[in-house]
């Protein structure tokens, strides 16, 4: 885990990768481990749906599934479109 310590006592603070004001979600926390689509095993609450959060929420960024990017379309381009020259 990436993390910055100013005080050698302090707690570790875990630095968000992409935005800051990151949703807590069980689908995506160090503490669960996902059962199947509909269910995570949560060490601190049992099991639990994905959308659901504690106050024990640690941030973990590579649970995070990225969403599906959109289709191209190839109908509406022709040959012209993929020419480099005008």
């Amino acid at each position: 885990m990436v993390s910055r310590r100013t005080d050698p006592f302090a707690r570790e603070v875990p630095v968000m990768l992409f935005r800051k004001e990151i949703e807590p979600y069980c689908a995506y926390c160090a503490r669960g481990t996902r059962l199947n689509e509909g269910e995570i095993l949560c060490i601190k609450r049992g099991i639990v749906t994905p959308d659901y959060h504690c106050s024990a929420f640690r941030y973990e960024p590579l649970k995070r599934v990225p969403p599906q990017p959109p289709k191209l379309e190839l109908g509406s381009l022709d040959s012209e479109d993929f020419s480099l020259s005008d």
